[in-house]
C-alpha cells in the first residue's frame, strides 16, 4: 500500500510538471495563488519570525555567556535562522495555514464534482489547479523565509543590543564576518524544495480525497502531518548534503 501511494504520488508530480511545458499558463491564477500563499500569510511569518530571533537570543546569551562568548551572538542567531529556522519554521506555517486550506478547497471540488466539471468543459484539471499552486509555492517559499530571516535578525539584536547589553557593531559586525553566500543559499534552496513539497502534498491529498465531509477532513489531517513530516525529513537530508 505504501508503495502504491507513494507511485501514484510521484505520477502526480511528474504530470503536474509535464503539463507545465504547454501553454496556456493561467498568469492570473498563479497570482491569486502566490497573494493567497504568500501575501496572506506574511503577518504570521512576521509574528513568528520576530519572536522566534527574540528567544534564539536570549537563550544563546546565557549559553555563551558560560563562556565569555557573548560577542558570538550575532553570527549565532543569523547562522541559525538561514541554515535552519527560517526555512523549516516558516514551511511549517505555511503548511498550517494555507497548505490545509488547499487540501479543503482541491477536495471540495472533487466531491461536489467541480473537478470533474472542468474535464466536461475540455478544461485541463491540472493546469487549472495544480500547477498554479505548485508554482506559487514554489515563488512564496523562498520570500516568506527571507522575510522571516530578517525580522528574525532585528528580533535578536532587539534583545541582545536592547536587554542583554550587546554592543550593535559587535552584534552586526559578526553577522558580516561569519554569514556567507553559502548559508544564504543553503537555506533558499531548502525553502524552494519545501515549497514545492507542501503544494504538491495538499494538492494530492485534495485531488484524491475521500467523498463526503469525512473524507475531506481526513484528507487536510494527511496533508498537514505528511507535509510536516516530511519537512522534517528532507531537511535532514538537506542539510548532509548542503555540508558536504
Amino acid at each position: 500500500t505504501f508503495i502504491r501511494e507513494s507511485g501514484r504520488m510521484v505520477c502526480f508530480l511528474a504530470t503536474a510538471f509535464f503539463w507545465i511545458l504547454f501553454p496556456p499558463y493561467l498568469l492570473r491564477r498563479i497570482v491569486k495563488q502566490i497573494n493567497f500563499i504568500g501575501v496572506k500569510t506574511t503577518l504570521v511569518i512576521i509574528l513568528t519570525g520576530s519572536f522566534t530571533g527574540m528567544v534564539l537570543a536570549l537563550q544563546t546569551y546565557y549559553a555563551l555567556a558560560k563562556f565569555g562568548a557573548e560577542a558570538s551572538l550575532g553570527p549565532v542567531v543569523a547562522l541559525s535562522l538561514n541554515r535552519e529556522l527560517g526555512p523549516v519554521i516558516s514551511a511549517l506555517m505555511v503548511t498550517g495555514r494555507a497548505g490545509s486550506a488547499l487540501t479543503a478547497e482541491i477536495g471540495i471540488m472533487r466531491i461536489s464534482e467541480q473537478i470533474d466539471a472542468l474535464d466536461a468543459m475540455a478544461l485541463n484539471p491540472y493546469k487549472y489547479l495544480i500547477i498554479p499552486n505548485l508554482l506559487a509555492g514554489i515563488i512564496s517559499l523562498p520570500l516568506l523565509n527571507a522575510i522571516f530571516v530578517v525580522v528574525g535578525v532585528w528580533g535578536g539584536y532587539a534583545v541582545g543590543v536592547g536587554l542583554t547589553g550587546v554592543s550593535r557593531g559587535t552584534y552586526f559586525g559578526g553577522i558580516r564576518d561569519f554569514v556567507d553566500a553559502k548559508d544564504i543559499l543553503g537555506g533558499l534552496y531548502k525553502s524552494l524544495s519545501f515549497g514545492m513539497l507542501i503544494s504538491w502534498i495538499s494538492c494530492y491529498k485534495g485531488y484524491f480525497t475521500g467523498y463526503g465531509a469525512e473524507g475531506v477532513s481526513k484528507a487536510t489531517t494527511q496533508a498537514v502531518v505528511l507535509s510536516s513530516v516530511t519537512i522534517l525529513i528532507w531537511d535532514y537530508f538537506m542539510t548532509s548534503i548542503l555540508l558536504t
